[in-house]
């Protein structure tokens, strides 16, 4: 019997400070047990997500195919392991694949020629293309010049350059349609080495996207129809993750693009519900919910115990960029509309929104940003954007016509120091100015993002929020005193701004080889160790902000709320009852991550039903008058405590590693729960 074909197959994450991606390395595990299936014992697979011991395993014993995943945040890692293991093995074939490449034939030439360390790249769905790669190789395994004549040969469903320079390629097959045909990682046992007690396992119930937004690698129509696995399978694979995962890991992630928009989820909802009742996981779901079909959504996300929050990502509300990034045919009104439904039926919303866009002005940005804060959505997160090599934003002819400015900043805690002494960094390309847009409107507008980030993430501020509503002022008002009087602050938060625009500034380069180049020297390469450079500030700060600044934050929030209420407030009643809530939302912001937060818990007396008045839209808190006034004391349940210590053993007891662990728990685990300890006699009936 012939020998058969070792191959190593990675989706890399780096771990170095804390885990950067901890997701179950999925993709790779479907083209995996997809190759299994086809040629049996000819291929012999391993499957990789930790660097360290794919460099192990190739300075041990080489493989003679190296496949690698290829997304913005493991590119280059990626492109290192080619070079290494063909070092150790010249004859080593390296082979790429994922969403991260160009959309034009030109574009995805000067791609390759750039990285000759790939031989052979597959786009779109990997398992036709990878096993007609295969095919292709142990066909002509004998050939000496094996490597020279793939490079010459056009074989369906992969690219590479030949000989000449030229782009060799054919599409005939470059999609999944039947994807039970694909058999699961999970009941061939390829996923079990990855319950190690820090990686999430993860699902997929389809693959594809409707809709065509610019800035998006999954935008372009050879993605647009959505095939699914059977409910079948979905049932098999959470069946299994529910026997195998460990008690510290709470997340699970959905890969799906658009999950809860078509009916089928529910039903996956449904299996998920039963694990979730039979063992108490996951607690936190980690997804992409639609962008249409919110009813629907709202449906699934009821199914699964408020593990899942409804992520109503606009990117933005001015028609114009709709229709510059091609996303017209998203209702984002009607998205909105459904956040108070929502908010009654006691669930969470977030929305994304992106700052840069082609034809975004700063007034656009704020305007969308003040719209989303009144729809009442919980959490609006901000974000620089990206050019993707796989979106057609990055097109050149829309960079010309855009007038883009862009920088380069490394991607947070992507960087590693491999055995051969290299330091890796992944790197991203971003917008920080356009012809609609000036670079200091966005270090304005990257300010008021941190702001709007820490006051509308979770139930921490909800009492004030709605407390402004109900008496017909607008909190986005608040946000925007914040942003003026920031210097006249507290001086701990003073710094906290300071020092957040100082590393908003800092982490962009004018090219990506200076970049690289300055963190080649190890005493630079140690302020990444340290946490002094190279994450994501906005999640960075928000973090320091829980461990060091709280008590001031909410302290500087009441502040500005003040002023602008400040004639309301002159009538005494209704400045007893704002008093009374901005204590409220002091309990709930006590002393969230420091070691001594289960033993610091303060106490406040109210006259009113606080909590039930928050659970009604339509009714003002003056209708929730006690009989007689309750006590509160502010406390973590063991619950929560745990799940933050549990994430904390996974992602480090470091300022990075805080930053992992609070992005990674509930976002509701993160503040106190008031106990009554005075019985509560309501006057309302």
């Amino acid at each position: 019997m012939m020998k058969p074909i070792r191959i190593f197959l990675a989706d890399l994450t780096y771990n170095t400070v804390t885990l950067s991606t901890d997701a179950f390395p999925l993709n790779v595990g479907f083209v995996a047990s997809f190759a299994k299936k086809e040629f049996g014992e000819q291929v012999e697979i391993e499957l990789f997500k930790y660097i360290d011991e794919l460099e192990a395993a190739i300075n041990s014993n080489p493989p003679d195919i190296l496949g690698c995943s290829n997304y913005c945040w493991n590119e280059r890692i990626g492109l290192e392991m080619f070079r290494l293991v063909v070092e150790k093995n010249p004859n080593a074939i390296c082979i790429s694949g994922g969403p991260n490449f160009p959309l034009e034939l030109n574009e995805q030439k000067k791609f390759l020629k750039k990285r000759p360390e790939i031989d052979i790249y597959v786009p779109i769905d990997g398992e036709i293309g990878f096993s007609n790669f295969i095919k292709f190789v142990i066909e002509n395994k004998n050939n000496e010049k094996l490597k020279s004549l793939l490079h010459n040969q056009k074989i369906d469903g992969c690219l590479t350059i030949n000989s000449e320079g030229d782009l060799l390629y054919s599409i005939a097959s470059l999609r999944t349609s039947s994807l039970d045909d694909i058999p699961s990682p999970y009941s061939m046992g390829l996923m079990d080495k990855f319950f190690d007690d820090k990686l999430a396992p993860m699902i997929q119930t389809n693959r594809g996207c409707p809709f065509s937004c610019t800035f998006c690698t999954d935008g372009t129509d050879m993605v647009r129809k959505v095939n699914q696995f059977s409910i079948d399978r979905v049932r098999e694979d959470v069946e299994y993750i529910g026997k195998h995962v460990t008690p510290s890991v709470h997340t699970l992630h959905i890969s799906d693009l658009n999950f809860g928009m078509y009916p089928r989820d529910l039903e996956t909802c449904s299996e998920i519900a039963k694990l979730i009742d039979k063992q108490n996981y996951p607690s936190y779901i980690n997804t992409a919910t639609g962008k249409n079909q919110q009813e629907k959504i709202i449906a699934a996300i009821k199914k699964l115990s408020g593990s899942l929050r409804l992520r109503m990502s606009v990117q933005s509300m001015d028609e114009n960029v709709l229709k510059n990034i091609k996303r017209s045919n998203i209702s984002v009104e009607k998205m909105l509309g459904l956040a108070p439904a929502i908010k009654n039926a006691g669930l969470n919303t977030e929305t994304e929104i992106i700052l840069g866009l082609p034809g975004d002005t700063y007034d656009a940005h704020v305007k969308s940003l003040r719209n989303l804060v009144h729809a009442g959505v919980d959490h609006v997160e901000s974000y620089t954007c990206m050019l993707l090599p796989g979106a057609e934003m990055s097109l050149p002819q829309e960079r010309k016509k855009w007038g883009y400015q862009t920088k380069f900043r490394i991607l947070p805690r992507d960087f590693v120091k491999l055995k051969n002494g290299k330091n890796v960094l992944e790197i991203e390309e971003v917008i920080v100015a356009s012809n609609t847009l000036s670079f200091d409107e966005y270090k304005e507008a990257r300010q008021l993002a941190l702001i709007i980030f820490v006051n509308k993430i979770g139930i921490v501020y909800e009492p004030i929020i709605k407390f402004f509503t109900e008496n017909g002022y607008s909190i986005f008002d608040v946000f925007l005193l914040m942003l003026k009087n920031k210097n006249s602050s507290n001086i701990k938060i003073v710094k906290i701004f300071e020092r957040f625009l100082d590393a908003t500034l800092g982490e962009l380069w004018d090219n990506p080889e200076e970049l690289e180049q300055n963190y080649q020297d190890d005493k630079e390469y140690e302020k990444l160790i340290s946490g002094e450079d190279g994450y994501n500030v906005i999640q960075f700060y928000f973090t320091q902000i829980l461990l060091t600044s709280m008590n001031e934050w909410t302290e500087y929030f009441i502040e500005c709320c003040n002023k602008i209420l400040k004639e309301l407030l002159s009538n005494d009643a209704k400045s007893r009852v704002f008093n009374q809530i901005c204590d409220y939302c002091r309990g709930l912001s006590h002393n969230v991550l420091g070691e001594n937060r289960m033993s610091t818990n303060p106490t406040y007396e109210f006259n009113f039903d606080i909590e039930d008045w928050l659970k009604k839209s339509n009714q003002k808190i003056e209708e929730y008058l006690l009989s007689q006034p309750v006590k509160y004391q502010f406390k973590f349940s063991d619950i929560q405590f745990n799940q933050l210590e549990d994430n904390l053993k996974i992602f480090g007891n470091s300022s990075i590693g805080w930053t992992s662990v609070v992005k990674n728990t509930q976002i509701n685990y993160l503040w106190r729960k008031p106990q009554p300890i005075t019985p509560i006699l309501s006057n309302k009936q």
